[in-house]
């Protein structure tokens, strides 16, 4: 049965890390753009709150879920026994 939580605490920092990779390799941060409505600007053209959403992070957030379902099952599972 601890083979369960392992797996559960597996998944939890596999999603963690996907979720971070994702963000940190999204491409550059220093690209430097203009638009005609504002001055030139390192910032990025795709920047904020959005840059978090969930369209790009589901698979990340997905195991988070279903490993924490799993360390749940297995905490309450043992308890039971």
């Amino acid at each position: 049965m601890v083979w369960i939580i392992w797996l559960g605490a597996v998944l939890v920092i596999l999603g963690l890390l996907y979720s971070a990779r994702s963000v940190i390799f999204r491409g550059r941060m220093s690209d430097p753009h203009s638009s005609p409505s504002a001055a030139r600007t390192l910032e990025p053209k795709r920047s904020g709150i959005r840059m978090f959403g969930l369209k790009d992070h589901w698979p990340g957030l997905a195991l988070i879920v279903v490993g924490a379902v799993i360390l749940l099952f297995g905490f309450f599972g043992l308890r039971a026994l």
